[in-house]
């Protein structure tokens, strides 16, 4: 075995509330020191080395998952304002070609952006924000090429083809046309901070330091986005932190008007707004709704008094949105931790819900930009149903599947696999679900490996999806799991509530106790059961060997959030303010005392620990890189055992991996390959 690299120790003391930490790693935050950078590669070069006996299995593994996609593939083409849209891929090829159709799909093809052609001479390349103006001669498009999420925004004469000189700068990417068709809206970025504050107004064929700034906001918790509604009525902004929200709307056809402010925010009042015919509706925990209710009002009186109720709260239903056409209300719940779609006549007779049949299925509403239809298009999937894309006739009752995922290579069977829904008792009493699949014939021995995934973080419900990169796994005979932990909104926003801030620490308990449970109903064993989880998720793993490190034989932690802490005492570190209302404010000593108790940098100690394969990406904005790579020095400094401990940096790439399609795939590949080589599996 190679030696591992070991970074050079700088105390650096940090005090707070008068207790005083050592990071003897701090150091590594300096992005542009050649010494950082060495110390990085010096990893790269022990990973690469240290599994230099599993590169072959790590080709084979990409090249069986590569050749289960349909490489030239196409998206269901939607309708919208006289086009037919459509995103393709072409064999061999890592990135997206956007097109559409005048009319009919018959239609002779206009192709709007070939993003293999744009991606060329980049490590990185994302193209996204695709807005198109009313009249259909413009499209604003954004592009980042460093993975930073700072896009720049360009604008594309759609007839004659020109990309016109203009560049907007720190954006978003995201931006919206005015009903006259020259005006564009768009939403910038603190330079520090990477939050977005502004909202600016670009005049076709201005310059971009003519911009009108149209509103920046000023609370340092709270980001702002721009959009148009479903109508085309109204063009608005949208200020929102983890608590509250604010509106601002102006008539789509006039939009040199001074924005009006829909409901001003309180504290704690969270509301979202649809607009239809003369009315706004509203989803909202105002009164209490800690789940959600619907309201609606008179669009020319916007406050909170004039709300009334459409569909009630309900304690044991999560209300998570709405899509509204002309004789229809489409209402997306969430009961017992599983989607339900309700339709819902205008005319007030004959709802239903469309009928679902697993345990383990994800549905929800995809593309419905159209008003005046009875076609609602939604989609489906399950742990072991590939994803498909359906119209269903609200009337009728009737479904088209127009498109299910293809599994190439002609080995794959749904029927081999058996998907389950299983529930473990948390310390506390609480009944925490776990959703799995595994291929049918398995024993419940305690012999067989299981990769257990969460998150656990910011609200957000981990639905079951279909993988077909996951069959690699389940082939050789892994079990797959998902816990569905506090943290996330899976049962409930309460669900969420007692996962965060003061009751952080639920998040990792229900891990544990989902872990333990696996391993007591004999699905597997401490030394076969496997743990993975990504940025907030990453913060769980970083949790969990610290509390219980015995009961993983391995763990996979992707961008972790791992020093908590000193990130969120630095206020230029981009996202830190607007997630007080997450983690807690450390500037508040019982919030410090808190987060600090669990802070999976802060408490490495001197003990054994699973083997360990992390990554990062060395532009990654939402999780600075040098959080896993202190992380990686500090273990192996403290760690008791032999185990595995690698640290894997791209080095041109930020929080979501390698942008191509295929390089994405190859960052799987290395991460089964870690799993599959710990129980021996070399093929």
């Amino acid at each position: 075995m190679p030696k591992s690299p070991v970074a050079k120790i700088i105390p650096h003391f940090l005090e707070k509330h008068g207790h005083v930490r050592t990071d003897n790693y701090y150091w590594l935050n300096e992005r542009e020191n050649p010494e950082v950078i060495a110390y990085l590669n010096q990893e790269n070069d022990y990973y690469k080395k240290s599994t230099a006996h599993t590169k072959d299995f790590q080709k084979d593994l990409f090249e069986e998952m590569k050749a289960r996609i349909k490489q030239d593939d196409e998206s269901v083409p939607y309708f919208y304002n006289g086009y037919f849209y459509i995103t393709r891929f072409e064999k061999g090829k890592d990135y997206p070609i956007h097109s559409r159709k005048k009319g009919s799909l018959d239609a002779k093809e206009e192709i709007l952006f070939d993003c293999n052609k744009m991606a060329k001479g980049h490590a990185y390349f994302n193209l996204a924000g695709l807005s198109v103006s009313e009249d259909n001669t413009m499209a604003a498009f954004g592009v980042d090429t460093v993975s930073r999420r700072q896009y720049t925004i360009q604008i594309k004469n759609l007839v004659t083809g020109e990309i016109l000189p203009v560049k907007l700068e720190n954006t978003t990417g995201g931006s919206t046309w005015a009903g006259d068709n020259k005006t564009l809206f768009y939403s910038r970025k603190d330079e520090v901070t990477l939050r977005a504050d502004k909202i600016y107004k670009h005049k076709i064929g201005t310059e971009a330091t003519k911009d009108a700034l149209v509103y920046f906001e000023k609370d340092e918790t709270f980001d702002v986005s721009v959009y148009k509604s479903k109508s085309k009525k109204y063009l608005i902004i949208n200020s929102s932190s983890t608590m509250t929200t604010e509106y601002q709307t102006v008539l789509s056809a006039t939009p040199d008007a001074k924005f009006k402010v829909f409901q001003k925010r309180t504290r704690g009042l969270e509301y979202d707004i649809s607009h239809y015919g003369e009315h706004f509706y509203i989803l909202t925990n105002k009164d209490k709704a800690t789940n959600f209710k619907l309201m609606k009002t008179d669009e020319t009186n916007t406050t909170k008094e004039n709300w009334v109720d459409v569909i009630a709260h309900r304690d044991d239903v999560l209300l998570e949105d709405i899509d509204i056409f002309k004789d229809y209300l489409v209402v997306a719940e969430r009961f017992n931790g599983l989607n339900r779609i309700r339709i819902m006549p205008w005319s007030g007779k004959g709802e239903y819900y469309l009928p679902f049949d697993s345990e383990t299925y994800m549905a929800y509403t995809t593309t419905n930009l159209d008003f005046n239809t009875e076609i609602l298009r939604y989609s489906y999937q399950s742990l072991a149903t590939p994803a498909s894309v359906i119209d269903f006739n609200m009337k009728t009752k009737e479904k088209t599947v127009l498109k299910e995922q293809e599994v190439l290579g002609g080995k794959f069977d749904k029927n081999n696999y058996k998907e389950e829904r299983i529930w473990a008792t948390a310390k506390d009493g609480t009944k925490v679900p776990i959703s799995m699949i595994y291929r049918k014939g398995i024993k419940k021995d305690g012999k067989n490996p299981l990769l257990l995934y969460a998150y656990g973080s910011y609200g957000v419900t981990m639905d079951c999806h279909f993988s077909s990169v996951r069959l690699s796994l389940l082939d050789r005979g892994f079990i797959y799991a998902i816990a569905h932990i506090r943290g996330g909104e899976d049962l409930g926003r309460e669900w969420y509530d007692n996962g965060k801030l003061l009751k952080k620490k639920n998040t990792f308990t229900d891990f544990i106790d989902c872990s333990q449970f696996v391993i007591d109903s004999k699905y597997t064993s401490s030394s076969h059961l496997y743990a993975e989880g990504g940025s907030a998720g990453g913060l769980l793993m970083g949790a969990v060997i610290n509390m219980a490190p015995n009961l993983y034989n391995g763990v996979v932690a992707q961008v972790p959030f791992v020093d908590v802490v000193t990130t969120m005492l630095d206020d230029t570190i981009p996202l830190t303010t607007g997630e007080y209302d997450e983690w807690g404010n450390p500037n508040v000593k019982k919030y410090y005392n808190y987060m600090l108790s669990y802070s999976p940098y802060d408490n490495v100690m001197a003990q054994d620990y699973p083997n360990l394969y992390i990554s990062t990406g060395l532009h990654d904005s939402q999780v600075q890189y040098w959080e896993p790579a202190k992380w990686v020095a500090k273990l192996r400094i403290l760690k008791t055992n032999n185990n595995q401990l690698y640290l894997d940096t791209n080095m041109d790439a930020g929080h979501g991996g390698a942008s191509g399609r295929f390089e994405a795939i190859k960052e799987i590949a290395k991460e089964f390959s870690f799993l599959l080589d710990l129980e021996g599996i070399k093929k």
